[in-house]
């Protein structure tokens, strides 16, 4: 049977029930008041370390800035200069690989001679010789092989003409195809860009009469001077000092490093041409 409660039991069991919420009440509060403080601490603690980390990049800042020599005018213009030259990567990759190629073809040449060399007998020997004095034809059909029209071309003037550097500096464009080309650089590079400082000093490669000085077009300001069949062009340049018809002569000072015309950075844009055709200076140039 259900136990029937009195009015009082109802009251008390009442305010009991009362009591427990009220305690239940006050203790969910007081946890997420205790939560709210532990978050607002987490935020001070992450604001006092990035103030300390501020203050640590502060104090590197000035140390570097009173420091005379990393700021010093001397180390600002060198970086000016060594980020003002227009150095092309990838044609210094590709001459350095050809170089390894090179070096590595001259290994295998010597290494086959020498393995050749140790285990000729002398029949080996004897036969060789026999084989060279029958096979002069031979040699003669080698020699006769005729030149490209590229190494006749440097064999001419080579033959005709003697050439000096017309600057010091580092080959940041190479001759021929670029694969680099843009819109504003040609495909073909008809000449080599050497690298330099503005207004460094550019000395005629050649002797010559000049027979052209000009200021337009791609080359900007540029000269062309003229010895027999070969006529070289100067481009680029910051200012000429010599116009057309001056005779000129091998090392004189005729122009200055510039950045002229269709230009990515100051150099030296040297072509020889030889019959309306181009050639690659390197072939003619110790550079």
């Amino acid at each position: 049977m259900e136990r029937v409660m009195s009015v009082e039991d109802r009251i008390k069991h009442a305010e009991e029930i009362y009591q427990r919420r009220k305690y239940n009440s006050e203790r969910t509060i007081a946890t997420v008041n205790l939560n709210k403080n532990k978050k607002e601490y987490k935020l001070l603690k992450k604001m006092m370390i990035q103030l300390l980390i501020c203050a640590v990049i502060y104090f590197i800042i000035s140390i570097i800035y009173n420091n005379n020599y990393v700021f010093s005018k001397d180390f600002i213009n060198k970086t000016n200069e060594i980020l003002s030259y227009d150095i092309n990567i990838l044609d210094y990759f590709e001459k350095v690989k050809w170089k390894v190629n090179e070096v590595t073809k001259n290994i295998n040449k010597t290494q086959i001679q020498e393995d050749n060399n140790q285990t000729d007998t002398e029949d080996n020997k004897e036969e060789s010789k026999n084989l060279a004095i029958g096979g002069a034809d031979n040699s003669e059909e080698i020699n006769n092989i005729p030149l490209t029209q590229e190494e006749q071309d440097i064999v001419d003037i080579k033959n005709t003409t003697s050439f000096i550097k017309p600057i010091e500096g580092i080959i940041s464009s190479e001759y021929g195809i670029r694969e680099n080309a843009t819109g504003n650089i040609p495909k073909n590079h008809t000449g080599i860009d050497i690298a330099a400082n503005i207004g460094t000093k550019i000395k005629s490669a050649t002797n010559g009469e000049v027979i052209l000085d000009s200021e337009q077009g791609d080359y900007g300001k540029h000269l062309k001077i003229k010895i027999g069949d070969v006529i070289i062009i100067y481009a680029h340049c910051n200012s000429l000092y010599v116009k057309k018809g001056d005779n000129v002569i091998q090392g004189q000072e005729i122009a200055e490093v510039g950045s002229t015309g269709n230009s990515t950075g100051p150099h030296l844009h040297f072509e020889i041409i030889i019959k309306d055709r181009t050639i690659n200076p390197i072939n003619v140039l110790e550079l």
